[in-house]
């Protein structure tokens, strides 16, 4: 009986997941079908997922004679690597720190962090612009990149994550006449590739996709990145759905790499930092 009971359960759940799937993926076919159609075609009213006049012309428009979309893709690409990148060298450093260095306030350290977590990101964009603007960064790269470099998020993941690392590894490699700095970067770092995968592709994701940040610190054509170059396609009158569905195409292509990418890596590293 219970036995019967479950497979009915797991029946159900799986008939929902699939149901959820279906309902999450069909936008994304819509947005990709109207990639190839015409704006008349679009506007029309008609929802068809196959182009009535199949036309590539709209990504013509967009990389050829919307100057500035290569800019864009540069601009968002540039960003969302490094950011990425410097994440992934400091939270792994700091995370590290709390979790093997014992040192004076550590733990303060700790919870002051765990506080950070609890403050929306909106509270802190007044502040961050004032600052910027103090230095004259405004419409820069670094506007951008200096911030975003380092997330209380991914520092205390990383810190649950070398919580349970081996140690006798750390202690092999010390006995082997490793500093510390030696011992994490040809030791614990090689092995912790599991969440770095996994930091890698939320933190690329956030600066891809980021379009609050980049609507306030930029204010030059040529330093908009791909969401704030997808809303100038919106004119006063009406708003070419055409170009917009292309250019999302183009722009959800990077993550799919990515993700593609490190998605062997993906949930072995978020089931490595929840805990022992």
């Amino acid at each position: 009986m219970k036995k019967k009971s479950f497979s009915i359960g797991k029946a159900f759940l799986y008939t929902v997941l699939v149901i959820y799937a279906i309902i999450t993926i069909i936008p994304f076919l819509w947005a990709l079908s109207s990639s190839f159609k015409t704006l008349e075609e679009i506007v029309s009213g008609a929802i068809s997922f196959i182009p009535q006049n199949f036309t590539l012309d709209n990504y013509k428009q967009i990389f050829i004679k919307q100057e500035l979309f290569p800019r864009w893709l540069f601009n968002s690409l540039f960003i969302g690597i490094s950011i990425t990148l410097l994440n992934l060298l400091f939270n792994s450093m700091a995370g590290y720190a709390l979790a093997r260095i014992h040192f004076i306030g550590v733990k303060s350290i700790f919870i002051v962090i765990l506080a950070v977590l609890m403050i929306p990101g909106q509270v802190t964009l007044i502040p961050n612009y004032l600052i910027l603007k103090s230095l004259g960064w405004l419409d820069t790269y670094q506007a951008m990149i200096v911030p975003g470099a380092i997330n209380a998020t991914f520092i205390f993941m990383m810190r649950q994550f070398f919580i349970n690392f081996p140690k006798e590894l750390e202690e092999a490699a010390e006995l082997d006449g490793l500093s510390k700095f030696g011992t994490f970067f040809r030791v614990v770092l090689p092995l912790a590739r599991p969440a770095l995968a996994a930091q890698a592709i939320f933190v690329f994701m956030g600066a891809w996709n980021e379009f609050m940040k980049p609507l306030i610190i930029m204010s030059s054509p040529e330093m908009f990145t791909l969401p704030l170059g997808l809303n100038s396609f919106k004119g006063q009158y009406i708003s070419y759905w055409n170009y917009i569905m292309a250019a999302s195409m183009v722009f959800t292509l990077p993550v799919l790499i990515l993700y593609g990418f490190f998605n062997r890596y993906f949930i072995k590293g978020i089931s490595f930092t929840g805990g022992k």
